[in-house]
């Protein structure tokens, strides 16, 4: 009889043999959950994974398994607005692991290396037409290269990346460094064709012999406003300005400049005026800061640089260098109010950044395609629109706009196209439960300060185009990776190896993690007591059930 720990709720004088079976009320399994930054990005990347195997030094298999879900990790290490960080559940015990810094190291140390993306040698004889070579069409086009399609792009403008190129300035994503990851997608065997304008989809489709088409042009057409101007000075629409600026074309702005709204594309545009030399650049907008779509450290950053936000202002006329703005009131809802009272604003240029629409007009002439009232395109669950085998994705379809989001399109969008090409339905795998911080017991972690990014100096930053943030060394990112809990999946710790009392945890050996040998289990619940992620579960006892292993990493 075992000596050892027994079970409280089991007659105490029932000999180790008698009750290891049949009288087991529960018993433990492993089990796979998943982890909120995963089912916070909108990439859909297995964030948890590839953590796991930074934080062992494992570089080059971390991006293998980054790049399966997402094919420009150096990019979106510096433009993603990580949303899986907002999520993560260290934030219960200090700040969250600093996952889009990680990313970008990996990323880079990818580009310095020359590591390839990883691309299956089958052919299935389909071709796809991509029409779009911004975020999400370089998605589709990598995503459909892995199953095995012949994908040529489309791209109306000189140059591959679209707004990543022209609308995301230089100090945040150098264009060595975006180039670079397009070319490592060209190499997979995607044709990129520039200065090629598609306007009739079903022409060309026909014509080149397409079997699908992928529509991806973004939204590059800036909403107006109807301001009553008696004289106007100069006023320019944010996404025309970044993109003379990245040409090389920028104009006279003058000493002070304003730009009109609240988004990260009015802080790019204000920061960028004020890297052209203008003494002052002050943002006008009509909400409060809670309320502005803009990320919050994007205004940090541009109050920083020395950027004037003028929040719950509206402009009401303009004479001009001089603007006459309505100061506003938030109500009970958030939403801002008029209050009669005016103030004077001067500035020499006025920088309209108030949101783009898509040039969709082109599509409307395709048989049973729908459209919303802002020109954006209506797809299904599949990104298929109205028309068989035309599909769509990014900033022309309802959704966020943000270079994740329309990575995250093009995967998904080449799962439906690779089905449809071949007479099937794609179905997603079901996802495991969500794992929430109180789920978990994290005796091995203590306060472990998060290794934030260097920036270089002010002015430096005023001077010119020099990327701001300098990422992290290959210590400090091994170090950030190892603050991951692991949340919902075993990471091989021994907790319940060395908890249980009756030797019934079996270690299968360096990532195989374990499994329960059920004649010796006493349904003690040690086991998920130490368990510091949540990986085991206690499940009534079945009648007859084999041994179960641990499984892998859910995402």
């Amino acid at each position: 009889m075992s000596t050892r720990r027994h079970d409280l709720t089991r007659p105490a004088d029932l000999h180790h043999e008698s009750f290891s079976g049949p009288l087991r009320r529960r018993r433990p399994e492993y089990v796979d959950l998943l982890p909120p930054c995963n089912d916070a990005c909108p990439a859909g990347e297995n964030i948890q994974a590839w953590l796991g195997a930074a934080q062992a030094g494992q570089f080059r298999e971390a991006f293998n398994i980054l790049t399966q879900d997402n094919p420009m990790p150096a990019v979106h290490g510096r433009v993603c607005y990580h949303p899986c960080e907002s999520q993560c559940n260290r934030t219960k015990l200090d700040v969250p692991v600093s996952i889009h810094a990680v990313e970008r190291f990996l990323g880079d140390i990818a580009l310095e290396k020359g590591w390839p993306l990883s691309v299956p040698e089958e052919v299935t004889g389909g071709r796809v037409l991509v029409i779009g070579a911004g975020p999400s069409g370089l998605s589709v086009a990598y995503h459909l290269r892995r199953l095995g399609h012949d994908v040529e792009i489309r791209e109306a403008g000189p140059l591959a990346g679209g707004m990543m190129h022209f609308g995301i300035p230089a100090y945040r994503l150098p264009r060595q460094i975006l180039d670079a990851e397009v070319k490592r997608i060209e190499d997979t065997g995607v044709r990129i064709v520039l200065n090629q304008k598609v306007e009739d989809v079903l022409a060309e489709k026909e014509e080149r012999g397409f079997d699908a088409v992928f529509v991806a042009i973004g939204a590059h057409l800036s909403k107006r406003v109807d301001i009553p101007a008696r004289d106007a000075g100069k006023i320019l629409d944010a996404v025309g300005f970044l993109k003379s600026v990245e040409s090389g074309e920028a104009p006279k702005l003058g000493r002070r400049v304003a730009i009109y709204g609240g988004g990260n594309t009015a802080m790019d545009a204000a920061r960028v005026a004020k890297r052209l030399g203008a003494s002052e650049a002050m943002i006008i907008y009509r909400r409060d800061r809670e309320h502005m779509p803009a990320h919050s450290f994007e205004a940090d950053e541009a109050v920083e640089e020395g950027v004037k936000i003028n929040w719950l202002r509206t402009i009401r006329d303009i004479d001009q260098s001089k603007f006459t703005v309505e100061v506003m009131e938030v109500d009970e809802n958030g939403r801002p109010q008029p209050t009669g009272r005016y103030e004077t604003l001067e500035a020499d240029s006025l920088i309209l950044a108030l949101g783009q629409n898509t040039d969709s007009a082109f599509l409307r002439r395709v048989p049973g395609i729908e459209f919303e009232s802002d020109g954006t395109v209506i797809v299904g669950p599949n990104m298929m629109t109205g028309h068989p085998g035309l599909f769509a994705g990014g900033d022309m379809v309802p959704s966020d706009r943000t270079v994740t989001t329309g990575v995250g399109h093009g995967k998904q969008a080449a799962r439906h196209i690779n089905s449809w090409l071949r007479n099937e339905i794609y179905e997603a795998p079901p996802r495991n439960d969500l794992v929430s911080a109180d789920m978990l017991r994290p005796w091995f972690a203590t306060e472990a300060h998060r290794k934030d990014q260097r920036t270089i100096q002010q002015d430096r930053r005023r001077r010119g185009f020099e990327e701001v943030k300098l990422g992290l060394d290959e210590k400090e990112a091994v170090y950030e990776a190892r603050r991951c809990l692991s949340c919902g999946n075993c990471f091989e710790c021994d907790g319940c190896y060395g908890a249980c009392p009756e030797g019934a945890v079996i270690k299968l050996g360096p990532g195989r993690r374990y499994r329960f040998d059920y004649d010796l289990c006493t349904g003690c619940a040690v086991c998920f007591e130490q368990c510091p992620c949540h990986a085991i579960r206690m499940t009534p006892e079945p009648a007859l059930e084999p041994a179960t292993d641990a499984a892998g990493v859910g995402s």
